[in-house]
């Protein structure tokens, strides 16, 4: 039981820590900058109480498994892997953000606004979602860097499913705002999320 007070255990959960209050707080800095305080709040933000129940399934897994099999945790290759992953997944959700500007919402508008323009420039040159992108990297990457093995499978997974399910709904409204001009942009450009068209 010692070694949840080690060095590794400390290391690993004060990135963890770091990353999602950084995350977060960043999130939340940028949606009020661009769109008022007013108009921010947890739902916004999509903060779940999937999402919740999650991350707190991975602090038990990390709990469990650094009790238990500690040598699991000291792969630090894999742990820096997960960190580059977490910190190229936030540079990358955070350029879609700032790129996008009032454009990006955390929720899907079904009603077209007249601030709401087609934006193919800077990192939506490469991925038509790139926030999902990013947030698909960031949250695979926490569980790597924990390497917690399970939650790093789960949260690949149940977060595929969430934008596979996300991207058609929203591109739906997408095609109706913007016509041809986002058909077009759409076969030149990929999604962002694995084997999603």
């Amino acid at each position: 039981m010692t070694e949840i007070f080690g060095y590794t255990a400390c290391r690993q959960l004060s990135q963890m820590f770091l990353a999602v209050f950084f995350f977060h707080s960043s999130e939340y800095v940028l949606a009020a900058a661009i769109h008022g305080r007013s108009k921010v709040n947890l739902g916004s933000l999509l903060i779940s109480k999937a999402y919740v129940f999650a991350m707190m399934f991975s602090w038990l897994e990390y709990v469990v498994e650094i009790a238990l099999f500690p040598g699991l945790k000291e792969y630090w290759w894999i742990s820096n892997l997960g960190l580059v992953m977490v910190i190229i997944g936030e540079i990358i959700r955070k350029l879609a953000i700032i790129t996008a500007g009032l454009s990006f919402t955390h929720l899907i508008k079904v009603y077209h606004e007249e601030h709401h323009n087609l934006i193919t420039h800077g990192v939506y040159r490469f991925f038509r979602h790139p926030s999902y992108t990013g947030f698909l990297i960031w949250s695979v990457g926490t569980q790597i860097m924990l390497c917690n093995p399970i939650s790093a499978t789960g949260f690949a997974i149940v977060v595929w499913r969430f934008f596979a399910q996300r991207i058609p709904y929203e591109e739906f409204f997408l095609r109706q705002f913007f016509g041809s001009k986002y058909e077009e942009y759409a076969l030149r450009t990929p999604s962002g999320v694995p084997f999603v068209k």
